[in-house]
């Protein structure tokens, strides 16, 4: 039997909706007369990709991929894997990938790598969530909206078992297993 508890939002909507129009003047700004692909990965990012989406005032491009990492008990595999693909051809765009949140770094890591294949003139990342802390790789994040703490967080397209992403504010996630272990 698992416990769920939440705390207080340890972000609310009203302020990810002001750092995302901060972050979208920014990029408009770094991809002025650039011919901008932007790259959702998905399940997690939805909701973040949306309204960056919208925030940024160019025209651009829209595309998703999906990628996993994250075993059954919500901690990650350490092994990534690209589910679905890009339909658009990024060779000679700037691509920036759109994550909801950058914990161990492989993932963006493994699509970073993946995505250089195909010749883009320059791929940077975007994340709505960093957790510096816990990096097993060396990543660079170009746009962060929030460091957080290494604490399980939910809400805003990040879920728990595929649960909680429809919460509009983000949220620390305590479980603690049957044997009293947190994670």
């Amino acid at each position: 039997m698992m416990e769920r508890m939440f705390g207080r939002p340890i972000v609310t909507q009203e302020e990810m909706h002001t750092r995302i129009r901060e972050l979208g003047r920014q990029i408009t700004a770094d991809y002025a007369d650039k011919d901008l692909i932007l790259v959702g990965i998905l399940k997690g990012a939805y909701a973040f990709y949306a309204d960056l989406a919208r925030a940024i005032r160019l025209p651009l491009r829209v595309d998703f991929l999906i990628a996993a990492s994250y075993g059954g008990k919500g901690k990650s595999s350490g092994k990534v894997k690209m589910m679905t693909d890009l339909t658009e051809d990024i060779a000679g765009c700037d691509v920036l990938l759109v994550e909801d949140i950058v914990d161990s770094g492989l993932t963006v890591q493994y699509l970073t790598k993946q995505l250089s294949k195909r010749k883009p003139k320059s791929i940077k990342v975007c994340a709505l969530l960093s957790k510096p802390e816990r990096r097993k790789v060396n990543v660079t994040v170009h746009y962060v909206g929030y460091s957080i703490p290494n604490k399980y967080v939910v809400g805003y397209g990040l879920d728990y078992q595929q649960k909680y992403r429809n919460l509009p504010y983000l949220a620390v996630l305590d479980i603690v297993d049957d044997e009293g272990q947190g994670f």
